[in-house]
């Protein structure tokens, strides 16, 4: 008598195997099952027994393949009426979802190629359509990552990433301590922030201790509306960056302001200017850099300011970083131009910012590493028209060590 038998691949309880049909090329299989009377119906909602039979129905689904052959379900399934629910329900039976068209673990393995593959990819390896792959995928990262979880959180950091640069952009918030991204929210706005926060408690709010951040106003403003107490920490990659487009303003003045023969030195200085001097590697590079900074006494002020400027997080004491606050900016008004003045002016606004950094030596840095890892997950999906998926699938991809 033979042993063979296809029913260890279908372990499930409630239904049993009545036949199995194979085409002739062997690149489909059918199986057909029937509920399993031994079992009484349960509903699929509740899980409770459910009462009388009110009719029976059929359905075709998908499941996993068997090496290169495409298998699917034909199943029959009763609809019952549930006491509990108080209503007429899909039984459970276990293995599919009423109104999914493919099996729970063909949607357990379709979640499982999406972390790691592009829709279009898993649906084209599947023989899918893609709008199928991607429902499946946003159900189950609905469940995993769809709630705020506010628990826990002390230090944030806060950023924005570009969507479509210049028109689309989100609002990413981390658990700095974790590095779990907490929320991501549309836009860059004040209530985009705002809305971050309103769905905290105040003792979840009374927790927080500092957010790092960039000087961007709307969420600067945010933040002190709804966390007035929180330590904001300014980040010195934006300070730094911002720094750079006014050394770019300054060369482009003095270049405009040079002689025909000195406009020669300051072709291709623009990088060389902006860029740590430190990964300026190429002696070519590094003499020219040198020959601009010899001939314009401004560029080369400016270049001392930039270097001045990162030092100021390397102070512990608040005391000593203020001072040097304090004497960059009487620095910086010496320059004859206007860019620099301002950002003076600038930085004196913000020195409080600047200054806790002292108290809670924290940066978004986290933040540009984790947008890397965003953009590449953007350019596996050819960009995302569903912000909402997005978002999640962020999530998913840095859910933090806690």
């Amino acid at each position: 008598m033979s042993t063979l038998s296809i029913r260890p691949y279908f372990p499930f309880c409630r239904v049993r195997v009545v036949r199995q049909s194979v085409s002739e090329a062997s690149d489909r299989a059918q199986i057909d099952l029937e509920p399993d009377k031994r079992f009484h119906p349960i509903c699929h909602v509740c899980g409770k027994p459910a009462g009388a039979i009110h009719q029976w129905d059929r359905r075709l689904v998908r499941d996993l393949d068997v090496g290169a052959t495409r298998v699917w379900i034909n199943y029959r399934f009763r609809t019952v009426y549930c006491p509990t629910c108080q209503g007429h329900r899909v039984e459970d039976l276990e293995f599919c979802e009423p109104r999914r068209r493919v099996t729970r673990r063909l949607a357990c393995y379709i979640y499982a190629l999406c972390k790691v593959l592009p829709i279009d990819t898993v649906a084209e390896h599947l023989g899918l359509d893609w709008k199928t792959v991607k429902q499946i995928d946003q159900t189950f990262l609905e469940e995993a990552f769809g709630r705020t979880i506010y628990a826990g959180l002390r230090i944030l950091a806060v950023d924005e990433i570009a969507v479509r640069k210049g028109q689309r952009y989100l609002t990413v918030v981390l658990d700095y301590e974790t590095g779990r991204v907490v929320w991501v929210g549309q836009d860059r706005t004040v209530e985009t922030l705002a809305s971050f926060f309103a769905g905290m408690s105040p003792a979840g709010k009374q927790g927080l201790r500092a957010i790092a951040m960039d000087m961007w106003a709307p969420y600067l403003k945010a933040v002190q509306a709804a966390v007035p107490h929180v330590k904001i920490v300014y980040d010195l990659f934006h300070v730094v960056q911002n720094f750079n487009r006014v050394i770019d303003l300054v060369r482009l003045s003095e270049c405009r302001r040079a002689t025909a023969a000195d406009r020669e030195v300051f072709k291709g200085t623009k990088y060389l200017l902006l860029s740590n001097r430190r990964t300026i590697t190429q002696p070519t590079a590094r003499a020219h850099l040198k020959r601009l900074l010899a001939l314009n006494e401004t560029l080369s002020t400016v270049m001392i300011l930039k270097d001045l400027l990162k030092r100021i997080w390397g102070y512990a004491s608040r005391a000593w970083a203020e001072r040097r606050v304090a004497e960059w900016c009487t620095l910086a008004r010496t320059v004859g131009h206007r860019a620099v003045r301002a950002f003076a002016d600038m930085l004196q606004r913000h020195r409080e910012g600047i200054l806790n950094h002292c108290d809670y030596p924290i940066h978004t840095s986290r933040l540009e590493g984790i947008n890397n890892t965003i953009k590449v997950i953007k350019r596996k999906a050819y960009g995302f028209h569903d912000d909402r998926y997005f978002a999640l699938k962020i999530k998913q991809a840095f859910p933090g060590t806690g």
